[in-house]
């Protein structure tokens, strides 16, 4: 399975380009990336829906499928003319699709007379699938729509699910990647579901929760990324997906340990060792992660690509597509030879997943 495009929408701008100047900025400067448009976290800078996609169909659209509909069409805009939208599936990985959204309408419902007056508007957008829908909707895309509840890793499951798709013909071309927005309702349900301490009290005095061992609790971040992959021939492919594999971390097994029996399968699946490895794209958001590969690989290949998280925060389902889009960014444009890369992630709420591509040589001006 070969990836042909890819697009990020991201902290660093809303193109691909300008993903790609600031990840390779990081990569020699380690320059953290600006925060725009809040002192809270990564936000993509002046992404206006109504401004970028027009005013038709988005004076409701929420900023979750804003950003991954501008993602999928910017890949979509590197394919050629033998793209058919009826042969193209889509893959789109979330948490739990836009938390604002679903705020809105439960609370449309708890304070409205009757528990269904809600605006018709709203409910669309409260639905998980809510992004996928519109994305094929709005690029033509009749090909399998699929979204992934995944996290963290939801970008490597969503390389997992197209090839199973390839692999039975449903499709010969799939995007997959995945989205994640920042808005306030999202930061107060991650600090509670990670037990960040806060400043509410009790009658007892103040209530600090118990954090997550291992996860970083830094800023989020939001943004959207998608590759585009096929098994059809193609002249030059960026890289070709080797392997990929993930799994369930029941407690109370150590993410650590259950992400490194992925890493040691990912590398038996494709036939390689860990010296074979040129670079890790890793999320830099878990302790557990930064272990792993630590434990397994030489260490000028595990700090050789800058740790996508460090510089544009959580951003949540889209982290590991934006990890995939700097290994691209970094492992390909002057290489002489094909690099093995390894992409790894884990999500707090139990989920530890990798993938091995083999990123192919492209010119230096190349993005």
């Amino acid at each position: 399975m070969n990836i042909i495009a890819w697009s990020a929408v991201s902290a660093y701008g809303r193109t691909a380009a300008d993903f790609a100047q600031g990840v390779r900025g990081d990569a020699a400067g380690d320059r953290p990336a600006p925060l725009s448009g809040s002192e809270h976290a990564h936000v993509v800078p002046d992404f206006d829906a109504r401004l970028l996609l027009g005013k038709k169909g988005t004076r409701y659209m929420n900023r979750v499928t804003a950003l991954a509909v501008s993602a999928v069409g910017a890949a979509m805009a590197d394919l050629d003319a033998r793209h058919d939208p009826a042969e193209t599936g889509l893959v789109l990985g979330t948490t739990t699709g836009s938390v604002q959204s679903m705020m809105e309408f439960t609370h449309a419902s708890l304070t409205g007379n009757r528990p269904y007056d809600v605006e018709p508007s709203v409910i669309p957008n409260s639905v998980m699938n809510c992004a996928a829908a519109r994305c094929a909707i709005w690029h033509d895309l009749r090909g399998p729509n699929t979204t992934l509840a995944a996290g963290r890793p939801a970008g490597i499951l969503a390389l997992a699910y197209a090839r199973r798709l390839l692999r039975a013909g449903r499709a010969r071309t799939v995007l997959c990647g995945g989205a994640e927005e920042w808005t306030p309702d999202r930061a107060w349900l991650h600090e509670r579901s990670l037990g960040v301490p806060t400043a509410e009290g009790t009658e007892g005095g103040s209530r600090t929760a118990t954090r997550v061992a291992g996860v970083r609790t830094g800023r989020l971040g939001e943004g959207a990324s998608v590759v585009c992959v096929t098994t059809a021939p193609t002249v030059r492919p960026l890289a070709t997906v080797r392997a990929v594999r993930s799994t369930a971390v029941p407690p109370p097994a150590s993410a650590e340990r259950v992400l490194s029996e992925v890493v040691r399968e990912v590398l038996a699946d494709a036939g390689l060792d860990s010296s074979d490895v040129w670079g890790v794209a890793r999320s830099g958001l878990d302790d557990d992660e930064a272990n792993a590969v630590a434990a397994l690989l030489p260490r000028q290949a595990a700090e050789r690509l800058p740790a996508v998280g460090t510089f544009l925060g959580d951003t949540g389902a889209a982290a590991a597509s934006l990890q995939i889009a700097a290994a691209l960014t970094l492992a390909g444009p002057g290489a002489e030879r094909d690099r093995h890369l390894l992409v790894t992630s884990t999500d707090p709420q139990g989920l530890a997943a990798a993938a091995l591509l083999t990123v192919h040589p492209r010119p230096l001006e190349s993005r």
